[in-house]
């Protein structure tokens, strides 16, 4: 399962990230574009690691405290919403 952490921009999008994936970022004008975009990213992150061979981390990152939201699970991902 990949933790995703979601929280709004300074722009007025959603912005989503892996936090067991470096870089895997992605934004939504509101949060369940920000989710699809994410899931998308998330897949096609772990493809390109594959067809270069590259380890697949399916570590979590401990957040800090700075992250503290909502939590909730949906398929395969589970999110962190932070307000």
């Amino acid at each position: 399962m990949r933790q995703i952490i979601l929280y709004p921009g300074e722009d007025g999008y959603w912005i989503a990230q892996c936090s067991s994936l470096p870089a895997c970022i992605s934004q939504g004008q509101t949060k369940q574009e920000a989710i699809l975009n994410i899931k998308e990213a998330i897949e096609l992150y772990l493809e390109i690691l594959q067809e270069e061979g590259r380890a697949i981390s399916n570590n979590i990152l401990v957040l800090p405290k700075l992250f503290l939201g909502l939590f909730f699970c949906f398929g395969r991902f589970s999110f962190l919403l932070c307000q």
